[in-house]
């Protein structure tokens, strides 16, 4: 079974930066796409950030220029930079990858993390 487990969210300053982390592991063929969501309280959960497994990137339009997205495909690891950070990225944001499990396997499935709270406030 394939496991997605985020990491880095805390409180901080707003101006301040974090940097979160997504270590996938278990059963790993390939991860094509990773990404990062987010989910304040009373709101949908959105897409913040994703990357391709060419490194190809797209962000969300309020997190442009402050928000840099990266993988490091050797350790099935995904970051999330976040610098200038304001009271409404106030979140718990998760990751998500498309991972292929077997070379066999005739799809690819989205796997979940549980989550990491990140709270920007003075």
């Amino acid at each position: 079974q394939v496991q997605l487990v985020e990491s880095g969210g805390g409180l901080v300053r707003p101006g301040g930066s974090l940097r979160l982390s997504c270590v996938a592991s278990g059963s790993i063929f390939k991860i094509y796409g990773m990404g990062w969501y987010r989910q304040a309280p009373g709101k949908q959960r959105e897409l913040v950030a994703i990357i391709t497994s060419s490194g190809r990137t797209t962000y969300e339009d309020s997190v442009k220029g402050r928000f840099t997205i990266s993988r490091d495909s050797a350790k099935n690891t995904s970051y999330l930079q976040m610098n200038s950070l304001k009271p409404e990225d106030t979140a718990v944001y998760y990751c998500n990858a498309d991972i292929m499990e077997r070379p066999t396997a005739s799809h690819t499935t989205f796997f979940w993390g549980q989550g990491t709270q990140v709270t920007v406030s003075s």
